[in-house]
């Protein structure tokens, strides 16, 4: 059979970054080469200061490059000598879940191989299975044709959003009612044929994968004449959208109706814990909602640069004129974030918002102080931070009991990262 001796990988980003450094620390034998175009990303890869955040992913690097994993722009040359080249891993999918992605390539629940039905196609999947091979288990290792192995991507992710908008609509039906989602959750959750993966309730799911790979599902069913396959995973996207706009909307409500020229600080800015990345991120969306109404904003993320923030807001769609720099503020700390503001609002469940002191940022807000959480993460602290003076408003429950069923008088407009923004005519 043919030895792989030598790898190319084209993309050094969130996937191909990563996984090829994994497979080059458990394959010492085989040569790994990951080049990109774009020159201060291989730099950074270079570095010790790597280009994206990912736990234990500094020490994996570090480990063998300049042995057998190497950072280059010398992408003609890469591929000249690679034995086998992955484009961004495309090759064969990727199930990875940031913020835990070296985990997940070390001890994988399966990795999917797919391939033509011709020799050549076949002979290129028993390659590929020889590399992975030499630190998964046989029996975790899927072949398919190449479809199947494509559609499979897809469909896991779509399940997964869809499992996120299921329980996420019944968190505004449990504000409507009085019932605790994490309640319903928990009990469903227990059900065996359920399970309890992905059933929390938050402001919304983001990243790079689930919208594109819904998105990419629906596109596919449209094409191929399929109208009401295609508006059943549309709905998943709507449901996301709709509670994000949701949330927002409550904040607003909840300010008296107005959030103009008030200050609000924004806690986390990555799509969730333990990344850096902030693609698709519901703090992007509820940041522009608030923009829009003219809110101050004070955002504070542990692991996001101040000039991706910056850029995130800026992009087209987003934000128009001099909105960022009106309107925005990048803080060094959750604390300055806080300080006069009218309301903090938990957009990512960083384990430190949990470990904050509370009282001393009560006694630095205006009052009534209000805590809008959008990911659960102060579940356990409610009635501390009640008797501290706080108003607490969380997603699908209602924590004060004098605290009437919500339900909106501000209409906030849907809005996508992948629309064209809209043209608004000059008066």
């Amino acid at each position: 059979m043919f030895e792989i001796k030598k790898i190319c990988c084209i993309g050094a980003g969130y996937v191909g970054g990563p996984t090829c450094s994994v497979i080059a620390q458990m394959c010492p034998s085989i040569k790994v080469t990951v080049v990109d175009v774009n020159e201060a990303r291989i730099n950074a890869w270079n570095s010790d200061t790597l280009p994206i955040y990912e736990p234990g992913l500094q020490e994996v690097v570090e480990s063998c490059r300049g042995k057998n994993l190497f950072f280059s722009t010398s992408i003609d040359d890469a591929i000249r000598e690679a034995d086998l080249v992955f484009i961004s891993v495309l090759s064969n999918p990727e199930f990875l879940a940031e913020g835990t992605a070296i985990k997940d390539l070390k001890n994988p629940d399966r990795v999917l191989i797919g391939g033509d039905d011709s020799p050549e196609g076949q002979k290129a999947v028993r390659a590929l299975c020889a590399v992975y091979e030499h630190w998964v288990p046989k029996e975790k290792i899927l072949t398919t044709n190449t479809w199947s192995s494509e559609l499979s991507k897809l469909a896991a992710n779509a399940f997964l959003a869809q499992r996120i908008s299921s329980i996420n609509s019944i968190s505004a039906l449990c504000e409507a009612t009085g019932a605790d989602v994490e309640e319903v959750a928990r009990a469903i959750g227990t059900d065996q044929r359920i399970g309890n993966k992905f059933l929390k309730a938050s402001v919304g799911f983001g990243g790079s994968c689930f919208q594109k790979d819904v998105l990419n599902l629906v596109y596919l069913c449209e094409a191929l004449n399929l109208p009401e396959v295609a508006r059943y995973w549309q709905q998943v996207i709507d449901m996301n959208d709709y509670q994000r706009r949701r949330f927002a909307s409550r904040i607003i409500d909840s300010l008296f109706n107005t959030v103009t020229d008030k200050k609000i600080a924004i806690l986390g800015f990555a799509f969730k814990k333990d990344t850096g990345d902030t693609r698709e991120s519901s703090s992007i969306y509820i940041s522009k909602y608030l923009m829009d109404e003219g809110a101050k904003l004070h955002i504070y993320d542990p692991k996001v640069p101040k000039e991706q923030i910056i850029f995130d807001l800026s992009h087209l769609g987003v934000s128009e004129d001099n909105q960022v720099s009106r309107l925005v503020t990048i803080s060094k700390d959750p604390y300055e974030a806080c300080d006069g503001a009218h309301a903090l609002v938990i957009c990512t469940e960083w384990d430190m918002f949990k470990e904050l002191d509370y009282e001393r940022i009560h006694k630095k807000m205006l009052k009534p102080a209000f805590i809008f959480d959008g990911r659960r993460v102060l579940d356990d602290l409610h009635n501390e931070l009640q008797v501290i003076g706080f108003q607490i408003e969380t997603i699908g429950k209602k924590v004060s009991a004098k605290r009437i069923p919500f339900a909106s008088s501000c209409e906030i407009p849907k809005f996508s990262l992948q629309d064209p923004p809209v043209k608004k005519p000059r008066v």
